[in-house]
């Protein structure tokens, strides 16, 4: 028969859905961060159980991602004192410019709200500096000065 008068079904033209990309690397999250995860886990548990059922199989994706984002947490140990670390607050200049950062891990990073994840190039320039310390960033000696620290 020729493949002109096949019938095919609608799933063969559907986009592909790929599994939500997993960052690489240690899961290191604040306590604030782990309580998002699980609150974004009961939240989409919620979401299906109330979804109909042709919009169940993207929300049980998301869930997978989360329920894989809670299983690897792990909490990052404090740093030392005085020492820009995730979980911390570092105030710092850049290029004659103030800021404050938090540092977090990916899944709570936000940089409109100022939290960058720690494997972020800023966050691993500043990862491990006290205050007062000058540093390098972005191939420019000295970029960054460190003014303060406090744990989030």
């Amino acid at each position: 028969m020729s493949v002109a008068f096949r019938r095919e079904s609608d799933e063969e033209h559907l986009e592909p859905k790929f599994e939500l990309p997993i960052p690489p690397g240690p899961n290191l999250v604040t306590p604030r961060g782990l309580a998002l995860i699980r609150d974004r886990v009961a939240e989409l548990e919620r979401r299906i159980a109330a979804a109909p059922a042709d919009a169940r199989d993207a929300l049980k994706r998301d869930l997978r991602y989360w329920n894989t984002r809670a299983a690897t947490a792990e909490l990052a140990p404090p740093p030392g004192s005085d020492e820009a670390g995730i979980g911390t607050r570092v105030r710092f200049r850049l290029n004659g410019q103030s800021r404050t950062l938090e540092i977090v891990g990916h899944d709570e990073a936000d940089p409109a709200a100022d939290r960058i994840a720690f494997s972020a190039p800023l966050a691993r320039a500043l990862i491990g500096a006290i205050p007062g310390e000058q540093l390098d960033f972005a191939g420019r000696a000295d970029a960054i000065t460190l003014d303060s620290v406090e744990p989030i």
